[in-house]
């Protein structure tokens, strides 16, 4: 094998909290994770020199060694004393700096793929261990699906599949700083926190109405406040059909879930002739088949 193509899927957050801020100034959460259909490509091959080249379709991004694709590929040729070089094209379609993981994902593959590509026959908790160098969210990443994540996001529980729906997401023409949203979290005595563990028993139960009764993101408290259009795209969300809404992340991406087709086609082309959002996208759940 020379080349391999695969697809770096986005994740959105079916439920948020933030425990604590820790000692070591990391915050402690508790997420429910949940793969959506919606994908960046990567292609990564083998080159006859010992060099990592990448290009990607968006002039602004880094392709260099602040990339986290270029990160993951540099970290398993050094683990691994690989000297061959490798080119790496990515075609990316997840927003970015939009709470939906696009980087991390994007890394997380690209480990995947140097495993492949290389023969390491690394097992998928090895790749996770090696994720964790990488970020918080990229073990995740590679273990897709739906989850609970705790700790700083690296420990994780596979849970049931989300019910099937339709998932329409929104991105306005703003960029949110992670960072910003987290130091500016002031948890006390009067923080209403989501009922992650109620969300979790409605997804045993098969139950899509009973869990998007319930989301809840305590970081909108933050972003919300900045940046109020957020608040306006969840409540067009369920104004047009939509059986719940939430922020993803730290945002500034708003995704709703839809149990009809058709309500999420209309919303779908409302918000693309709408100001509210630059991006928009109407794809699915992604359940990865293990």
């Amino acid at each position: 094998m020379n080349s391999i193509k695969l697809k770096a899927h986005a994740k959105i957050n079916l439920g948020l909290d933030v425990v604590r801020k820790r000692e070591d100034g990391y915050h402690e959460v508790r997420m429910i994770m949940q793969t959506i259909g919606l994908y960046d490509k990567l292609t990564i091959t083998r080159t006859n020199n010992t060099s990592i080249v990448m290009n990607t379709n968006l002039h602004y991004l880094p392709t260099d060694e602040s990339n986290l694709v270029y990160k993951a590929v540099s970290l398993i040729r050094s683990e691994f004393q690989i000297e061959q070089g490798v080119y790496v094209n990515l075609e990316k379609k997840i927003p970015v700096a939009a709470g939906m993981a696009g980087g991390s994902s994007d890394a997380a593959t690209a480990l995947y793929g140097m495993n492949r590509l290389f023969s390491l026959n690394l097992t998928k908790a090895d790749l996770m261990k090696l994720g964790l160098k990488l970020g918080a969210d990229v073990p995740y990443c590679i273990m897709r699906g739906t989850a609970l994540s705790e700790g700083i996001g690296e420990v994780l529980t596979p849970l049931p599949p989300f019910p099937e729906c339709n998932v329409l997401i929104v991105k306005p023409g703003i960029s949110v700083s992670t960072k910003y949203v987290y130091e500016n979290l002031k948890l006390d005595e009067n923080t209403k926190h989501p009922d992650i563990d109620s969300i979790i028993h409605s997804i045993r139960e098969k139950d899509l109405y009973g869990a998007v009764n319930l989301f809840s993101n305590v970081l909108e408290i933050v972003t919300e406040k900045e940046y109020p259009v957020i608040r306006d795209i969840k409540a067009k969300m369920l104004e047009l059909g939509a059986v719940g809404s939430l922020m993803s992340g730290s945002g500034p991406t708003v995704f709703g879930l839809f149990d009809d087709i058709k309500k999420a086609e209309k919303a779908f082309y409302q918000f693309k002739i709408s100001d509210l959002g630059k991006q928009v996208f109407l794809t699915d759940l992604y359940h990865p088949r293990y």
